[in-house]
C-alpha cells in the first residue's frame, strides 16, 4: 500500500511532528463513525487522504525506511487518517514487523479501531512493548472498558461534541479529555499523553469538525447498542 508521510505537519492539533496518512481501506468496518462523521472524512484532511487512496505517498518498503531515518527520540504520529497496516479488520503481520523494526529508537505512536482479535491483540501488544505506541479506539465509554480489560494497550474514546469535561467509564477508570480541547496551545508535540504505552487514564476525544453531530449520533447509536 502507499502511505503519506509529511515531515513537519501543519496540523495544529498534532504540531510539527512528523505524521502520515493511510489508504482508507485499511479502515475496517467495525469502525461506527466509518462514514458517519469521522474526522478524517472532514475538509482538509480528506482532500490528503483521496490522494493516498489514489496513489500517491511511499510504497511501504520505502516509508519504513524514511522512519528508520528518523533521529533518535523523534515523537511522530502513525495515521492521522487509516488505521495500521492491514485491508480491513486485519492488521498485516509482515508490514506491522518492518513498522515496529524502523521505528527502534524513535517515538511512534498510533490509534487503531481494528477489532482485538487474538492476533491483532498480540500484534497491538508486540508494539507497545518495542516501542511503537497503539492505541485502542473505543466509540463508547463501555467499549473502553472492555478494551481496557484486555491489558494489551493504552485505550482512547470517542465522546459526543457535548462532553465538556473528565468522566470516568462505567467501571470507574478514569477518562481524561485531551488537554487541546481547552487550550489550543497544548498539542501532541508538547503534550505526548497519547504516547505514553503504560499509562492508567483512558485519553477522550470529544467530536470534533464539521460533522461533529453526525458523529455524536452515531456514538450515542453505539452506546445504545452496548
Amino acid at each position: 500500500m502507499n502511505i503519506q508521510l509529511s515531515r513537519i505537519s501543519r496540523n495544529t492539533k498534532t504540531g510539527p511532528i512528523p505524521t502520515s496518512i493511510s489508504p482508507s481501506n485499511t479502515c475496517p468496518d467495525t469502525c461506527h463513525l466509518k462514514g458517519a462523521g469521522c474526522y478524517a472524512e472532514n475538509f482538509p484532511l480528506k482532500l490528503h487522504w483521496n490522494r493516498v487512496d489514489n496513489g500517491i505517498g511511499h510504497d511501504w518498503s520505502s516509508f519504513c525506511d524514511e522512519i528508520s531515518r528518523f533521529p533518535r527520540g523523534q515523537l511522530w504520529r502513525y495515521g492521522q487518517a487509516g488505521d495500521l497496516p492491514g485491508l480491513g479488520n486485519e492488521i498485516d503481520p509482515a508490514d506491522m514487523f518492518e513498522l515496529i523494526k524502523a521505528n527502534k529508537g524513535r517515538r511512534g505512536f498510533s490509534y487503531t479501531h481494528k477489532p482485538m482479535t487474538d492476533r491483532n491483540q498480540t500484534l497491538v501488544y508486540m508494539a507497545n512493548h518495542q516501542g511503537f505506541t497503539v492505541n485502542l479506539s473505543a466509540d463508547s465509554l463501555k467499549e473502553a472498558d472492555d478494551l481496557a480489560a484486555l491489558e494489551v494497550a493504552p485505550v482512547v474514546v470517542a465522546l459526543p461534541h457535548t462532553q465538556k469535561c473528565n468522566t470516568r467509564t462505567p467501571e470507574g477508570r478514569k477518562v481524561l479529555i485531551c488537554p487541546n480541547h481547552f487550550d489550543k496551545r497544548v498539542n501532541c508535540q508538547n503534550c505526548e499523553l497519547c504516547a505514553i504505552p503504560d499509562r492508567s487514564a483512558i485519553i477522550g476525544f470529544p467530536a470534533h469538525g464539521n460533522r461533529k453531530e453526525q458523529a455524536t449520533a452515531a456514538l450515542m447509536r453505539c452506546a445504545r447498542d452496548r
